[in-house]
């Protein structure tokens, strides 16, 4: 009780010396569900968590300097003393969330917001001014690591730097100051538009992760909004309209209609359109969305199957005032297709032969866990598509088969460990400790395989969790070569633990979700992919930088250890393999102009990464301008020149779209002119703008140019497992002992 007094008063004292409210916006406060589920979520963390940890004043400590990082992470808008003022709260905040207080970390956010706004108005009265670009000064890239600064003046400077890189950009582009003025001026308006648009979910979602996050880097609060956003990303389908939208200054807009929803059957809806009003129904009223937050106007939008949502539109080609659209639209179930595991087939040059590998992209371990319990037979998972696609590998008469895994976060455990299941005839794929100390197996019990023949996985930094149980695993087994850049380090297991089931009564307020960890990993030869990652066969470069991105770089990440194997007998052993295979891939690309330019990229982001400052002097950056632009041209010019080489990797083409391939065919030199707008876009010379200060066919064009340029690590690694096969298939020996049982290797 007596905590609880002190830590009232402290607040009160707090919020007199931080002053009155922003006008323009009226103070943040907690709502009584949000300090409900405070009390809740303690409880689960400090007694469920694999990492159970009490909620004390030392775990205060870490809450309150974590939640200061989250609302400013680069030190732009706090000073020192903002930090000072709340200095005899450092220690209360587990008071604050068991006595059901939250009233000192939602006046800290309306401090920051209070800051925020001071910022802008100061970044927008520089506008007015005029800079000096003839000075030799530099402003500091990241300032994650630095202090606070330390009173007003020293984050005034800052602001200055800050701006006066802005202005320099976009002058080094070719505009002129009215039009830097303009675009600036827009720039820190709409900043100030999206902070003001934040609202209490969002700053006690922020308060409860600096809690959980304290624990350890993957345990999570999930708000209401985004336990459903994640069910939706989990299970890869959602009930709606079937559009992708953005938003753009104060409109929704369309950015993409997907093929076969009701956005696109309706042919009333085309890409830029801007969303004004939603109503639901035949005959309910339209609500005006103009300036809302895009998560409210998807809100209104999604609905129950079979459901009636009507849409006022504002066409692309028309000015505000425009004349508006109306159309009715109902909801259907829509499938994320984007997200789902898909296939391609490359053919390489090997001497006189040619080699198929076949390359499986799998953006994440996707289930639709719901659709599974309901024993829906035709439930979402990214193992049945896989071995569909496997399958149809197999028709195809493929040598390899890839696994790209690139950027795969990860997803269900159990959808890990049935893919593995694809590669190995039964046996154990990864083992569980939790808080208990208590080890379970996880096993493929399913007989048979659904690919015997060689197989590769390819991983980089973004790799992680079930992405790298499944490399992990084929590893072990000598099933599968590992290529490309130690993977992300995150071995643990995290659940869904729904806070609901506390509220009382029918009409109880939602409380949100805990995304806990419960477990950690360990490989089945008794290592953990925790910290280390799995580390490849053969490792391809690597733009990443531990230090700030991977498990690595979190402060409180859970040490490396291992356990007992499990028992498992590999089905094969690519230890034999590898130095054959690695000699050849070094030879390959020491003679690979593009993989020297994949090279000199990398060492200048590691450069830029190190230095950490850019210059504010024009001359300066007129020449490094110009370096690049020399580079992207001399890059430009030998994709135009060079004849195609004959040991670049063929796309071959689906055998379901050949014949509208054939029909449409372009010239000979279409290849090459899509290779040249795909460097164009890649090395774009900066324009100084922000992507939604774009406009939006622009943005569009350059995803495009990216997807469509060189893949130099994909084309290497396919050029890897044509090496193997050739290896395999002329020692039949050397096949025996690295993949014995594989039924058509050697032959």
């Amino acid at each position: 009780m007596k905590k609880q007094m002190l830590l009232s008063a402290i607040a009160l004292a707090i919020s007199v010396q931080v002053g009155a409210a922003v006008p323009e916006k009226a103070d943040v406060k907690p709502q009584a569900q949000q300090s409900q589920a405070a009390v809740w979520a303690s409880h689960v963390l400090s007694r469920f968590h694999y990492k159970a940890t009490p909620l004390d004043d030392a775990m205060s400590e870490k809450i309150f300097d974590r939640y200061f990082k989250s609302l400013d992470s680069e030190k732009l808008f706090f000073v020192q003393s903002d930090i000072d003022q709340y200095s005899p709260v450092r220690t209360r905040l587990d008071d604050a969330i068991m006595g059901e207080n939250l009233t000192v970390p939602f006046g800290i956010y309306n401090l920051y917001q209070q800051r925020f706004n001071e910022r802008m108005a100061y970044a927008r009265e520089l506008l007015k001014g005029k800079f000096d670009f003839t000075a030799d000064e530099s402003y500091q890239i990241d300032r994650e690591k630095a202090e606070w600064p330390k009173n007003d003046a020293e984050v005034k400077d800052l602001w200055r730097k800050r701006v006066k890189n802005d202005w320099l950009r976009l002058k080094l582009a070719g505009k002129e100051d009215k039009a830097i003025r303009e675009t600036l001026e827009k720039r820190y308006d709409n900043y100030v538009s999206r902070s003001r648009k934040l609202n209490n979910e969002d700053v006690f979602q922020i308060f409860m992760n600096a809690y959980a996050m304290s624990i350890e880097p993957h345990t999570n609060y999930l708000g209401p909004r985004a336990a459903d956003n994640f069910d939706i990303a989990m299970r890869l389908s959602l009930e709606g309209i079937g559009a992708q939208l953005q938003q753009r200054d104060d409109y929704t807009v369309i950015r993409e209609v997907v093929p076969g929803s009701p956005a696109a059957l309706s042919g009333k809806l085309k890409v830029g359109d801007r969303i004004v009003g939603v109503a639901q129904g035949e005959s309910g009223p339209f609500q005006d969305v103009v300036g809302w937050r895009i998560d409210d106007v998807v809100q209104l939008i999604r609905g129950a199957k079979d459901s009636v949502v009507r849409l006022q539109i504002l066409p692309a080609e028309a000015g505000p005032d425009g004349k508006l659209a109306q159309l009715s639209l109902v909801r259907k179930k829509i499938s994320m297709e984007e997200q789902s595991a898909k296939k391609t087939i490359m053919e390489v040059r090997d001497g006189a032969v040619k080699r198929r590998i076949g390359v499986i992209a799998l953006p994440t371990f996707y289930q639709d866990f719901e659709a599974r319990r309901r024993g829906d037979k035709d439930f979402k998972s990214a193992t049945r598509d896989v071995e569909r696609l496997l399958g149809e590998l197999k028709r195809e008469k493929v040598d390899n088969v890839l696994i790209d895994l690139r950027n795969n976060g990860g997803g269900s455990l159990h959808e890990a460990v049935e893919l593995t299941g694809l590669f190995i005839d039964k046996g154990p794929v990864v083992q569980q400790r939790n808080a208990q100390n208590k080890v379970e197996v996880e096993s493929d019990t399913r007989a048979g395989l659904a690919w015997d023949g060689p197989v590769g996985v390819l991983i980089n930094r973004s790799s992680a969790s079930a992405s790298e149980i499944f490399a992990a695993a084929l590893q072990d087994y000598g099933r599968g070569l590992v290529i490309g850049e130690p993977s992300f380090g995150k071995g643990t297991v995290q659940t869904l633990w729904n806070l609901d089931r506390y509220a009382q009564g029918d009409k109880a307020p939602r409380f949100g979700e805990l995304k806990m960890t419960i477990a950690q990993f360990f490989r089945i030869n008794g290592g953990t992919t925790q910290l280390r990652g799995v580390v490849p066969d053969i490792s391809l470069p690597s733009m990443s930088d531990p230090d700030n991105f991977g498990e690595s770089s979190y402060d409180n990440a859970l040490p490396w250890t291992s356990i007992k194997p499990a028992v498992y007998i590999p089905a094969g052993d690519l230890k034999e393999i590898v130095p054959l295979l690695d000699k050849k891939h070094e030879a390959r690309v020491a003679k690979d102009k593009d993989f020297q330019y994949l090279a000199e990229d990398i060492a200048l982001v590691k450069k830029l990464r190190k230095d950490n400052t850019i210059s504010l002097n024009e001359t300066a950056r007129r020449k490094e301008r110009d370096q690049q632009e020399a580079r992207a041209k001399l890059r430009e010019q030998r994709l135009v020149n060079a004849a195609p080489s004959p040991d670049d990797p063929v796309l071959l083409p689906d055998p379901k779209e050949a014949l509208n391939k054939a029909i449409s065919a372009k010239p000979a030199n279409a290849k090459a002119s899509r290779q040249v707008a795909a460097v164009k876009g890649a090395l774009r010379t900066d324009d100084g703008l922000q992507a939604d200060e774009r406009a939006l066919s622009a943005e569009l064009d350059a995803e495009k140019a990216a997807k469509a340029a060189k893949d130099v690590l994909l084309n290497e690694a396919v050029h890897i497992l044509a090496d193997e096969v050739g290896l395999l298939k002329t020692d039949t020996r050397l096949a025996s002992r690295v993949l014995p049982y594989a039924a058509d290797v050697g032959k």
